[in-house]
């Protein structure tokens, strides 16, 4: 629909929709984890950033932290350096440490920034090692097979999980009306990088900002049940009840746990959408049907 041929009584029945969502929402915080198609695709790409400025328009206070796996990888392969994976994740010498800076913090980073502040918002792009955001450990990972009689460590070198998060730049850029940008890469107590999967660093800021939702972006409609049908108004207790009957399994299984971690752990709501959709985000959090799974402590909606 062209802007010509839009019905302008459309326009005014969305709006009147918005409303009690701006209300309730306002001045609240709303973590966004940005990847996947949302991040590749132009038209999502510009679709992200003018939610994002809406948002801080309307007084919510969205923080954006951003992945970068396939930039990174693009960039190693260039480099021709093998990138290796275990369980999943990528093995992370001292030389690919470097690249993903540059890749996460640089590249991506910044571009993400710039994409906002050309929208008319005001960006400020950081990693966790600014201000020492995110204190981060290395991550250890045990491999087992029958034939052994205890689990194996591998070492998989600067992946890391967090530690702690200090939360006082975040909000001190909030305050100012910014939008803070974050690059997953945490530090230890001696100065050593950690590259941290973005879901879980998501997680980790909304439970320590205490904010009031936390929204992943993924390349799927929500979490499906055997038919195939979008399972919405989660409580965590059926959560967990799925995961232990494996109706949740596979890549699905490790976003979940950290959606289900962080309402635990006190955010409001977490909501695994469909970053494939154009203004995911907004749809979300102001239409009353949502594009995603929402999950809350009592597996209620929103009660506007």
């Amino acid at each position: 629909m062209t802007e010509q041929t839009r019905d302008p009584r459309l326009v005014v029945e969305v709006l009147s929709e918005a409303l009690p969502y701006i209300q309730r929402f306002s001045g609240k915080t709303v973590v966004v984890k940005y990847g996947g198609n949302a991040m590749t695709e132009d038209t999502l790409i510009d679709s992200f950033a003018r939610d994002m400025v809406l948002l801080k328009e309307v007084g919510i206070n969205p923080v954006v932290v951003h992945g970068g796996g396939p930039q990174i990888g693009d960039l190693l392969a260039k480099l021709k350096i093998e990138s290796r994976f275990v369980n999943g994740m990528r093995v992370t010498d001292s030389e690919t440490m470097d690249v993903v800076e540059m890749v996460l913090g640089g590249l991506v980073n910044k571009g993400i920034v710039n994409l906002i502040n050309q929208c008319g918002g005001k960006a400020i792009g950081l990693t966790g090692k600014d201000g020492a955001q995110i204190t981060a450990r290395q991550l250890k990972v045990s491999h087992k097979t029958p034939e052994m009689t205890a689990p194996e460590i591998i070492d998989i070198g600067h992946v890391g999980e967090v530690e702690h998060i200090s939360t006082d730049l975040i909000e001190m850029l909030a305050e100012r009306d910014f939008i803070p940008v974050i690059a997953p890469i945490g530090v230890d107590a001696e100065g050593h990088s950690y590259n941290i999967n973005a879901d879980l660093v998501a997680g980790k800021i909304a439970e320590a900002l205490n904010a009031e939702k936390l929204m992943l972006l993924t390349n799927v409609a929500g979490l499906m049940n055997a038919e195939g049908e979008v399972l919405t108004g989660l409580s965590t207790h059926a959560v967990d009840a799925l995961i232990a009957d494996g109706t949740i399994h596979g890549g699905m299984l490790p976003k979940i746990r950290c959606a289900l971690e962080a309402v635990k752990g006190g955010v409001r709501s977490a909501h695994i959408i469909d970053g494939r959709v154009p203004h995911a985000s907004l749809l979300e959090i102001f239409t009353n049907a949502g594009v995603g799974t929402q999950i809350t402590p009592t597996g209620r909606g929103d009660g506007v």
